[in-house]
């Protein structure tokens, strides 16, 4: 459902690690709310606990979760890390956006 690149999943442990989250046992969270100049934002955290209505999958040795509502918006995307002059951080390069804003951070289907 969602990747990770290899170069996310080494910042994703470091940045977990640094945060004091165990990446074997903690998730990635990631999902979709209303805002940002495209429509819809992207929503990334760090979390240990899991909600009974999220799905869990794991890519690369990462786990993820995903709020029920999201996971539509979010199917076949991949999770990459960029460390450009534009700014590093989690990039979401989903296959469903129609549209995004120019820094990356919102879409619209």
């Amino acid at each position: 459902m969602i990747k990770v690149s290899d170069y996310a999943k080494e910042k994703a442990i470091q940045l977990m690690t640094e945060d004091g989250f165990n990446p074997a046992e903690d998730y990635i969270r990631v999902g979709v709310k209303s805002g940002g100049c495209s429509g819809l934002e992207y929503v990334l955290k760090f979390d240990n606990q899991k909600m009974d209505t999220d799905q869990v999958f794991e890519d690369n040795g990462i786990k993820i979760i995903v709020d029920k509502k999201s996971i539509l918006y979010l199917a076949g995307t991949t999770l990459e890390y960029s460390g450009g002059l534009n700014g590093k951080g989690f990039v979401f390069n989903n296959p469903n956006a129609a549209r995004t804003c120019g820094c990356g951070e919102s879409f619209s289907l």
